[in-house]
This record gives C-alpha cells, sequence and structure tokens, in this order.
C-alpha cells in the first residue's frame, strides 16, 4: 500500500542568503514548506515554544482540540478522507500519552499520521521531571518510526524525514519528539534537509515473473475471487481494480477497510467479507480456487479460524509490506509492490491470456444464488423501538455517496458498513484494526476540515459517543458543522450480543441506561444543545426521515440526533469466533437461530 507524498514547497536555491530560526521556527516553518495546511492538538508547557510561532502563521491553521486522543483522531479521519498526512501536536508526558490511542489506531489501519510532541529539557531527562515520558520508547511498537530531537539544527530533517517514512510506502504514523531546548535554541535553516533514511526502501514496482504467474493463475480459475483490503484505498487504486474486475469478470469482496474501493452497485460486488459479512461474499472466499488478495492482510475477522480459511484456494498475495505476505496464510504467488502499479502489469498480463480463460459461469450461477437466497436484512424490532438497521440505512439513502461517513465501533459500525452503499473511496472511515471506541465524532471532525463540501456523518453508538464527544466544543467553535447521529441503544450494543449468545444473556455491566426510553443519562438533546449543536431525539420511525433532513439542511453548526433504538437488535449475518467460515449464521424474519447453519 502507498500514499503519494505531496510536493514540497521549494527552498532556498544553493548559494542564497540562509535564515537563523529557532527549533520551534523551524517545526512551523518545515510544516508550511511540506504543504500543511491544517493541525490538530492542545498547547502545554514543554510544546509552548512552538505554538507561538503557530499562531503567526498564515498557511497552517491550528484546530484546538478539547483531548488529544481527539487530536489524533481527527488528523485520522483528515488523512483518510484526503489520502493527505494528518497532522496532530500534543505536549509531554499525558499529553503524549493521550495520543497514543490514535497512533496505535492509525498503525494498524495504516493512516498517514505525522505527531509532533514536546519534550521535557533534554539536561532533565531521565530524571522523572514534571511531565516526563518516554514517548519515543512508548510509541516505538505502534510507529513506523519514532525520532527523538535535541538539537535545533535537527529539527527540518527531522520532520521531513517523518512525513516522507509516513506517507510512502505502506502509509503509517510517525512520531518526532523535540525537547524544550530544542525547540529554544536558535540554528540555521536548511531546506530541503538532507534526508538520510538507511535501509528504508519501498518497493513499488512488482517483479514481472510474479506478475506473469498470478496472471495464469487468474486466467486458469474457475473460482476466483478478488479478495480487497484497505490498501487499494491508501494506493488511491481503485479505478485500476474496477479495470482489472471488468476484464476478468471475477468477483468481488471489499473488507472493512475497504469500503468504497470498488462500487457496491456494480453487478461483480458479493460486498463485506467477515465476521458480520454477507453470506455471498463469506461463502465466495471459503469456497474460491483462487484468491487474489490486494492490500488485504488476512485478518481473523475475515479467515474465521486461519487453518479452515478458503481450503481449496490458491493464493496471489499483493502488499506493499513484505512483511505481510505468508504472515497469515502462505502465497502461492506473493508479489511486492504498490498496488496501482500491480494492477495495471496485472491487467496487461492477463489481457494475453484472456481468449484462453477458464469459464466461470457456474461459478457465478452458485454466487448469484446466494445473492438471492440471502440477502442483507433485518427483523422489525420487538419492543416498539426504532430499528438502528433501518436508520442508518435512511443516512445512507437521503444523503448519498458523495457524503463521508465516519463510525465509531460496535454494532453500529457493522450495520453502517453494511446498510450504507459506497460508490467511492475515502467515503468511509473507521477503526478497523484497533476497534477504538470513540473513533467517530472527531474523525469526522478532520474528515470535514479536510473535505469542507462534502456532508459529514458521524455514526456513533451510545457508548463511544461518551468517550470523545466534548469535540462538539471545538466544532462549533472552528465552524465545522458535522452531522452526529448517536445509535442510542442504552447498552454497549456489540458486547451485549456476545452476551445474549454465548453468555446466557447475563447482562454482566453493559448496560449504560436502566429504564430504558424513559431515562436518559446523559440527555444526549441537552448535552448537544449544551456544545452548541443543533439537537434533536427520535423516537418513531415517522420522525426518522424528517430530522435527517434537517441536519442536511443545516449547516451553521454541528447537528446531534438522538436516535433511541432497540438493545435487542443484533448484527446478522454472524460467523462465530474460532470456527471456520462455514459455520456463517444467518438471521431470517422475526426469530433468527443462532443454531442455524447455512
Amino acid at each position: 500500500m502507498t500514499a503519494e507524498p505531496m510536493t514540497a514547497r521549494p527552498g532556498p536555491a544553493p548559494g542564497a542568503p540562509t535564515t537563523t530560526l529557532t527549533g520551534a521556527e523551524a517545526v512551523v516553518r518545515s510544516l508550511e514548506l511540506l504543504g500543511i495546511t491544517d493541525v490538530f492538538g492542545i498547547p502545554g508547557g514543554a510544546i509552548l515554544p512552538v505554538y507561538d510561532p503557530l499562531m503567526d502563521s498564515k498557511l497552517v491553521r491550528h484546530v484546538l482540540v478539547r483531548h488529544e486522543q481527539g487530536a489524533g483522531h481527527a488528523a485520522e479521519g483528515y488523512a483518510a478522507a484526503t489520502g493527505k498526512v494528518g497532522v496532530c501536536i500534543a505536549t509531554s508526558g499525558p499529553g503524549a500519552t493521550n495520543l497514543v490511542t490514535a497512533i496505535a489506531d492509525a498503525y494498524m489501519d495504516s493512516v498517514p499520521l505525522l505527531a509532533i510532541t514536546g519534550q521535557v529539557y533534554s539536561t532533565l531527562m531521565g530524571t522523572d521531571a514534571f511531565q516526563e515520558a518516554d514517548i519515543v520508547g512508548i510509541t516505538m511498537p505502534i510507529t513506523k518510526h519514532s525520532f527523538l530531537v535535541k538539537r535545533a539544527e535537527d529539527v527540518p530533517a527531522a520532520i521531513a524525514a517523518a512525513y516522507e517514512i509516513a506517507s510512502t510506502g505502506r502509509p503509517g504514523p510517525v512520531l518526532v519528539d523535540i525537547t524544550k531546548d530544542a525547540q529554544q535554541e536558535e540554528a540555521t535553516f536548511v531546506w530541503p534537509p538532507k534526508i538520510d533514511l538507511p535501509g528504508y526502501r519501498p518497493v513499488t514496482k512488482a517483479h514481472g515473473k510474479q506478475i506473469n504467474a498470478a496472471a495464469q493463475l487468474l486466467a486458469e480459475a474457475k473460482k476466483p475471487v478478488l479478495y480487497v483490503g484497505g490498501g487499494v484505498i491508501r494506493s488511491r487504486a481503485s479505478e485500476e481494480l474496477l479495470a482489472l474486475a471488468e476484464q476478468t469478470g471475477a468477483p468481488v469482496v471489499t473488507t472493512l477497510m475497504a469500503r468504497g474501493a470498488f462500487p457496491d452497485s456494480h453487478p461483480q460486488h458479493l460486498g463485506m467479507p467477515g465476521m458480520h459479512g454477507t453470506v455471498p461474499a463469506v461463502l465466495a472466499l471459503q469456497e474460491a480456487d483462487l484468491l487474489i488478495s490486494l492490500g488485504a492482510r488476512f485478518d481473523d475477522r475475515v479467515t474465521g479460524k486461519a487453518s479452515l480459511f478458503a481450503p481449496h484456494a490458491k493464493v496471489v498475495h499483493v502488499d506493499i509490506d513484505p512483511a505481510e505476505i505468508g504472515k497469515i496464510r502462505t502465497a502461492d504467488v506473493p508479489i511486492v509492490g504498490d498496488l496501482r502499479d500491480v494492477l495495471i502489469d496485472l491487467s496487461m498480463a492477463f489481457s494475453t491470456l484472456a481468449a484462453e480463460a477458464a469459464d466461470t459461469t457456474e461459478w457465478w450461477s452458485y454466487l448469484d444464488g446466494l445473492r438471492n437466497e440471502f440477502p442483507l436484512g433485518y427483523a422489525p424490532t420487538g419492543d416498539g423501538l426504532l430499528s438502528p438497521q433501518m436508520v442508518i440505512q435512511r443516512i445512507g439513502e437521503l444523503t448519498g455517496p458523495e457524503a463521508v461517513y465516519a463510525a465509531g465501533v460496535g454494532q453500529h459500525q457493522m450495520w453502517a458498513a453494511q446498510f450504507i452503499k459506497y460508490e467511492r473511496p475515502n467515503s468511509w472511515l473507521n477503526s478497523g484494526g484497533a476497534g477504538t471506541m470513540g473513533y467517530a465524532v472527531p474523525a469526522a471532525m478532520g474528515a470535514k476540515v479536510g473535505e469542507p463540501d462534502r456532508v459529514v456523518w458521524a455514526i456513533d453508538g451510545d457508548g463511544c459517543f461518551q468517550m470523545t464527544n466534548q469535540e462538539l466544543a471545538t466544532c462549533t467553535l472552528n465552524n465545522i458543522p458535522i452531522k452526529v447521529a448517536v445509535i442510542n441503544n442504552s447498552s454497549l450494543g456489540m458486547v451485549r450480543q456476545w452476551q445474549t449468545l454465548f453468555y446466557n444473556s447475563r447482562y454482566s455491566n453493559t448496560n449504560l441506561e436502566t429504564g430504558h426510553g424513559t431515562v436518559h443519562i446523559p440527555d444526549f438533546v441537552k448535552l448537544g444543545e449544551a456544545y452548541g449543536c443543533l439537537s434533536i431525539r427520535v423516537e418513531r420511525e415517522d420522525e426518522i426521515d424528517a430530522a435527517i433532513e434537517l441536519a442536511l439542511a443545516t449547516n451553521d453548526r454541528p447537528v446531534v440526533i438522538d436516535f433511541v433504538v432497540s438493545a435487542d437488535s443484533m448484527v446478522w449475518p454472524m460467523v462465530p469466533q474460532g470456527v471456520s467460515n462455514n459455520y456463517i449464521q444467518y438471521a431470517k424474519e422475526h426469530a433468527p437461530s443462532f443454531d442455524e447453519e447455512v
């Protein structure tokens, strides 16, 4: 996978007069020269020197968040929606550690992120100084690299190198920790700086022999599947994927991270695979004779029990990161390279074999039968409360595919992935690998900053919403009019679903309210109003469309809609953890049976 780095603005020509800047000024100037226009953060003592020149920048907009985790997720949302590098800033100690969750999230989902943190004076490091934390050590396992800068003259090279690492190869987070004395000292500012990254040489062009071998397998396969992961989106390869799919006629499945990489409306699309994937997508992978894995990592949520996954399939695995290939499933044809380039080359190689390609008519007949027999759907609620699937489906239908949808983590995340139709890349933002509750609101905020002309929805659960809703204040004060749909079932819904199915309905510490439907603690309408948002509660089906339409018509402030939904609604289909995907369970009509095997 790869994200294209932005072109740095030209620096001084050789022989031009040199400029002396403080390390803090060098941070801001480096960001400007890299083309960074938006950053998210909170000042504190160890990063305060940077905030002084940042105030004077005419090129970099700083968004003051209410929590550092919000800054990190906002930078992630910005990056995921735009394809650019997201930037967040925090002070030392707790400021830096509050970024850790977002950094880990970006690492798992290959999001290009630059985190800049202040550090105590270099002379105080190791003494347990006030707000000291070894953030470089803390983040080393969850970043592509972490830099510690102790000299002002090293600032430009560190920022430029971090940007280069974050945005090339497999995208990911990079941290630059700068001591306070390095920020205060003066040094000659040199741009562009010399970047020395020994051993960092991402491979983008795949070997021709591997491409030809993959094309041969694709031509021979009678049951092929294009198994599409988030790498297709990160590499901006959606057009190339569409061309290959139509050329080969192979069915396509898009993982949770790849929703939108291939149009949902396309007849070759079978939907999302995985624990809560569609029956056709799950069984297509399971029964295929060839998997063309494109920027996917054979995650356990897709494979089920890995040793039983797609037992009859040969595997072509394409990824920019060689560490992913063979990690879970041995690849018959491993291909390391940038997906956009690989897809172009694979399409060219297949074109010479297309005339002799195997007939897939029988395969498609079987898959179309699955689509007809097991469409996505949901049962009416039995308690008179709203169906969450209906709410989310109507949000998608009334808003359309040009919007950006950011979800939290849990049942509402799965329903948003299932019941909203995605037609373009970068329209679906979620925490896939880390599964971070609280992601939606700040990520939507960041997405709206990066894509101000698009409608941006945060589809959140009442559990997730209570973790980061303070960023609504940031949105109101900075004219970032996101729409928030709180899918409020008064519980930690996905955990409750597992308790229903696997723990004899013993709901240990998953009920967030008592007296569901009558007692609202907190009252999300009052909470939203306190943050300056237009706030609405919806409790009846005939109120759903009007509330969504009012939200879409309101662009002078954020909107919060509290949708009071049934706690008994479950996400179906479902593959129980640790079993073969053959055991996918499909809920039918009013009384889904967990024991029913497809």
